[in-house]
């Protein structure tokens, strides 16, 4: 028997990447999908190559009236929500000195704001039903510790790791469990820009920043995005009942806590 037959998940930035790979374990084991992305027409596609249990959602997690439509919509079309993952983020990087007050406000509006807005009308349409639901936040090893280049986007996973905790302690007297994931680096179509920013800061040559940190992992290469499906699966089914504001690392060993 699949471990979330049944249920219902909607999941943010799921139409590439890690957010599609979470949507594609979650309907191996039988739950439904809404994949939520602004990018209405590639959530659309990646939803129609999932298939039937997979439906398109747009959602923008800076607009409240968005999130309320993606909620929405989703319990339209599944009944009700068991599932949501808060993983729609982006990525920035600068030096101290030319970090830019308006890139700042956008990167804490999608990763932090984002995901508390989500997770409160989604939570908020749990306890209307007597859901006892699960809320998984997507963190990161950058949220564990500062990192030279990276100010403002390891503040708002830190930010995200705290939220976590907050809400996990709050939501759980509604049985709504709330914990998180911290990947380290995974690879993807968003390197591209990162290594052009390291090539750029640090005078490597194009390719190389990738290279050193996967070589730098202790298990040997980075991430995959289907590395942290087991995790997701786990935390939203009932083996994880008793498991409260946590965040786990799932990065190859570079973060012990």
């Amino acid at each position: 028997m699949t471990r979330l037959s049944g249920k219902s998940a909607l999941i943010t930035g799921a139409a590439r990447g890690i957010g599609r790979a979470f949507a594609e374990a979650y309907v191996r084991e039988g739950a439904r999908v809404a994949i939520a992305d602004i990018d209405i027409a590639r959530a659309r596609q990646t939803a129609a190559e999932i298939g039937e249990a997979a439906i398109a959602v747009e959602l923008d997690v800076t607009k409240q009236e968005s999130i309320d439509a993606a909620v929405v919509e989703t319990v339209a079309a599944f009944g009700q929500i068991d599932i949501l993952i808060n993983n729609a983020a982006i990525f920035s990087a600068a030096p101290i000195v030319e970090i830019d007050r308006a890139d700042y406000s956008r990167v804490f509006d999608i990763n932090v704001a984002g995901t508390l807005f989500t997770l409160q009308a989604v939570a908020r349409h749990m306890i209307d039903r007597g859901i006892k639901g699960r809320i998984i936040n997507m963190a990161s090893q950058a949220g564990r510790r500062g990192e030279s280049l990276v100010a403002t986007y390891c503040a708002t996973k830190a930010a995200v790791i705290s939220l976590t905790q907050s809400a996990g302690l709050n939501l759980i007297a509604h049985g709504i469990n709330v914990n998180a994931i911290a990947p380290g680096v995974v690879d993807g179509e968003h390197w591209d820009g990162v290594d052009a920013f390291f090539a750029r800061y640090e005078g490597k040559a194009p390719g190389q920043k990738k290279r050193e940190v996967g070589e730098a992992v202790p298990y040997g290469r980075m991430g995959r995005a289907e590395d942290l499906t087991g995790m997701a699966v786990f935390l939203a089914s009932d083996e994880a009942e008793y498991i409260v504001a946590q965040c786990y690392n799932v990065d190859g060993g570079q973060w012990m806590s």
